[in-house]
């Protein structure tokens, strides 16, 4: 109901003064606050409310209002507060209503610094004994105060209240860590680290000087030693803007205040990543634990630069090294070295050297996640292997011994993956190697993605051989998935039972995709004669699986890199490959033919002879697609198709735009493009946009090429058809449809627009322009006919696409 009554004030511009009628009336009854509160927590955050749709001019109206009660309304939290005592549902209630007008950002900073609420708060912070309940709406109020002052310059007199306050929680924190309360100090670390966000720049500026006071980073680190590593991940997010920043100033002098901290966050991280000393087998990365591993690397990698990557590399080293500590110290250490081991120079290193030697020689008797982890660091460490190849034996004989045992073998293939794309000339030495294992892939324990790495490196080592050895390399290397292939087609026609062959034909996709030798122009490509042997086998899959869309999209895959391997190679594939494709897309039409479709565009279009022959797929394509997305909901409910297909026009526009302007099937995209411009999914509004903006740009500014008269002509027709109701649906779309994000693509198709044709782009903008309605039912102008004259004004007059991109953020 409070709810209901916001919305309802929020929409309804004749009443005027909301808050104050609310407040006027419920404020006198004590049984009637409860539900006054509610209303005023829930108005300010329905302000921004996308499903209200209120418009600008309303919004910044509401938010002026708003301000100006704002100090009535603290007044009244505070009078509350006083009357009720310590009524803990009523606190709640008042926090959560005071951090509601925080996050709007119109409380007044010096009435809020000598404001009696914020010593309340303060107070039960403070105190030991307050609830969990009561805590956690306290530090919610706390953390929205911190976050709305992050202009701090702007509002000192209560930034210096709020971080005053906040320096005084230290012994809390102590206290709730002594009593185990997780959610408490979970709490206070919260606070510690927006105080430390809010003050960043502050901190950063003046380091130790007023409210740059380092005494923040000691809180964050006092955190960082909570047993629990809960806590210290909340404080991620402040370190790695705090290396950001420092990475961009880049000065050295201040880089060494920040150093001291940065190592210390790292010993405690090192420690926070160490598995149970009881801890049996490799390292989980799926759970909770193994995801704050990643994010740990993930931070480290951020910040190492403060250190210096060689000076860690080395301290950590001289840890396992100097001592003998236990086992999952050790591993802690070699995952830490892991995560930065890839930005240490590899050149004329010693270290570096010695922990790849001493690594190779662990024995197999250390514990299973010791030698998990340091065959991950092996794997990171693939160009010291490349900068010294005396040690490539020893690191693929050591990562065969972990290919060999299935808790290991997954990371010993990612590993030999990594060595193979960093190492690609000295691994060619070794591809006979490299193709027995890939010959007996499935002996080996591995994870679906580690098997496709290592056909990924394997690949990517043969493109190095001999061009004369490739095709026969290339051969082997697909043989076993063309027979288990076969194998599967065979059981299906005996038996009638369709087995699943998308682990085969993933395995064939990804060593098509990386198989690219360097062919110089006029020599055949090594790839053309063993694409063109598959093929069948592949064609048949995709006739057997025709109507299961995951095997259809796999087999499009899969057929999509073999003609990207060998691009015009693949020539005598395009006939029986189309034929097929049209014919299946007829009775399932799986958008993946229309991704396949524009793929042959882009390779074949500049070739004069395909020309028509591709035309000829798209207009047999455009047929059921069009039925499809004629539907009720049909550009909502196949927004991959509508993606797809725009996909493929766009690669006609790019590649033979006169052949694709002067069909007849022109005129029905362009329609199908109009109505999708209201779609509200990322991808799919992408590609419409994209086909629009480019089929416009083609009749723009090339006029020294031999066709731009043609070209401009025909889209000078297909525009005078379409443009005014092109730019209705855009301005439409933009004020009732479609998010933010998109608008900097529908200013980029207004730019083409006005470039090709500005007159009758103007005309067309005025007119799209007064068919928007100017106020809401309840009463409010959505926009005014100044607001509305400037902006056509603005796009007109625009000398630079930015400008449009600005001017349709007129959220209307």
């Amino acid at each position: 109901l409070a709810l209901a009554i916001a919305d309802l004030a929020l929409q309804m511009a004749s009443w005027k003064g909301c808050v104050h009628t609310l407040i006027e009336k419920y404020n006198d009854d004590i049984s009637s606050m409860p539900f006054l509160i509610e209303i005023l927590t829930v108005l300010p955050e329905e302000v921004h409310s996308r499903s209200l749709r209120i418009g600008a001019n309303r919004r910044t109206e509401i938010i002026e209002d708003l301000a100006y009660y704002s100090n009535t309304v603290v007044s009244l939290l505070t009078t509350c507060v006083e009357k009720t005592g310590s009524d803990e549902k009523m606190l709640i209630k008042v926090f959560r209503c005071l951090g509601s007008w925080f996050n709007l950002g119109v409380l007044d900073s010096n009435f809020m610094a000598n404001s009696q609420l914020l010593m309340v708060l303060f107070q039960i912070l403070q105190r030991d004994e307050t609830s969990t309940n009561l805590h956690e709406a306290a530090s919610d109020c706390v953390c929205s105060a911190l976050y709305a002052i992050e202009n701090v310059d702007t509002n000192i007199p209560l930034a210096l209240q709020l971080f005053q306050g906040v320096l005084t929680f230290e012994t809390a924190y102590h206290m709730a860590v002594a009593r185990e309360d997780l959610d408490k100090v979970l709490n206070y670390c919260r606070i510690f680290t927006e105080l430390c966000e809010t003050f960043l720049e502050t901190t950063v500026r003046t380091p130790g000087q007023g409210m740059g006071d380092l005494r923040m980073l000691e809180l964050l680190l006092i955190c960082a030693g909570h047993p629990q590593y809960e806590v210290v991940e909340i404080s991620f997010n402040f370190w790695y803007r705090l290396g950001e920043h420092l990475y961009k100033i880049n000065d050295a002098n201040l880089n060494n205040i920040f150093r001291p901290y940065i190592q210390r966050l790292l010993h405690c991280l090192a420690r926070h990543c160490q598995l149970d000393p009881d801890h049996e087998g490799i390292p989980e990365e799926t759970d909770d634990f193994g995801e704050f591993r990643m994010r740990v690397s993930d931070l480290v990698k951020d910040v190492i630069f403060l250190v210096g990557s060689m000076e860690c590399f080395s301290q950590l080293y001289s840890t396992l090294k100097d001592g003998n500590p236990p086992w999952e110290v050790t591993e802690a250490v070699l995952f830490i070295m892991a995560s930065i081991a890839k930005s240490v120079d590899p050149e004329n290193n010693p270290t570096v050297a010695e922990v790849l030697q001493q690594v190779v020689l662990l024995p197999e008797n250390v514990h299973m996640a010791v030698r998990y982890t340091s065959i991950e660091l092996v794997g990171e460490m693939s160009e010291v292997v490349d900068r010294n190849p005396r040690f490539l034996d020893p690191v693929l004989n050591y990562l065969m011994k972990g290919l060999r045992e299935k808790p290991l073998a997954s990371a010993a293939a990612k590993a030999i993956h990594n060595i193979c794309s960093v190492c690609r000339d000295h691994m060619a030495q070794h591809f006979q190697g490299l193709l027995e294992i890939a010959r007996s892939l499935d002996s080996f324990a591995l994870s679906t993605e580690a098997a496709v790495g290592l056909l990924k490196g394997t690949a990517l080592v043969l493109a190095r051989l001999p061009l004369e050895k490739i095709a026969e390399c290339l051969s082997d290397l697909c043989a076993v998935q063309v027979v288990a292939l076969k194998k599967l087609l065979a059981e299906q026609s005996t038996n009638g039972k369709s087995a699943d062959p998308t682990v085969w034909l993933d395995r064939l996709a990804v060593i098509f995709r990386h198989t690219n030798p360097i062919v110089e122009n006029g020599q055949t490509h090594p790839c053309q004669k063993v694409i063109q042997e598959i093929w069948p086998v592949l064609s048949e899959t995709l006739n057997a699986h025709q109507a299961d869309n995951r095997i259809v999209e796999r087999c499009c895959r899969c057929l999509r890199f073999a003609v990207r391997c060998v691009g015009k190679g693949s020539a005598s594939l395009l006939q029986p490959l189309v034929t097929q494709m049209v014919s299946v897309y007829q009775v399932y039409p799986h958008s993946c033919f229309l991704y396949l479709g524009s793929i042959l565009v882009d390779e074949y279009g500049m070739e004069e002879g395909c020309r028509q022959g591709l035309l000829d797929m798209l207009q047999a394509l455009c047929m059921p697609t069009f039925q499809l997305l004629e539907q009720p909901n049909s550009l909502r409910n196949h927004p991959d198709t509508v993606d797809d297909l725009f996909r493929l026009a766009t690669r006609f526009v790019q590649r033979s735009p006169v052949t694709l302007l002067g069909s007849s099937i022109i005129i029905h995209i362009i329609q199908c493009a109009v109505a999708a411009t209201s779609l509200d999914h990322r991808d799919a509004n992408c590609s419409v946009m994209k086909f629009i903006r480019d089929l416009v740009h083609t009749g723009v500014g090339n006029d020294h090429e031999e066709d731009f008269d043609l070209r401009k002509r025909l889209i000078g027709q297909a525009m005078e058809q379409n443009g005014q109701h092109l730019i209705n649906q855009l301005l439409h779309s933009c004020c009732f449809c479609l998010p933010p994000y998109t608008l900097p693509d529908v200013a980029e198709v207004l730019w083409e627009i006005m470039l090709f044709n500005r007159p009758m782009f103007c005309r067309w903008l005025e007119n799209a322009l007064k068919g928007l309605p100017k106020q809401t039912a309840g009463g409010a102008v959505t926009v005014t006919h100044k607001q509305l004259t400037d902006f056509h004004k603005q796009v007109t007059s625009a000398e630079e696409c930015k400008q449009p991109s600005h001017d349709t953020r007129l959220n209307l």
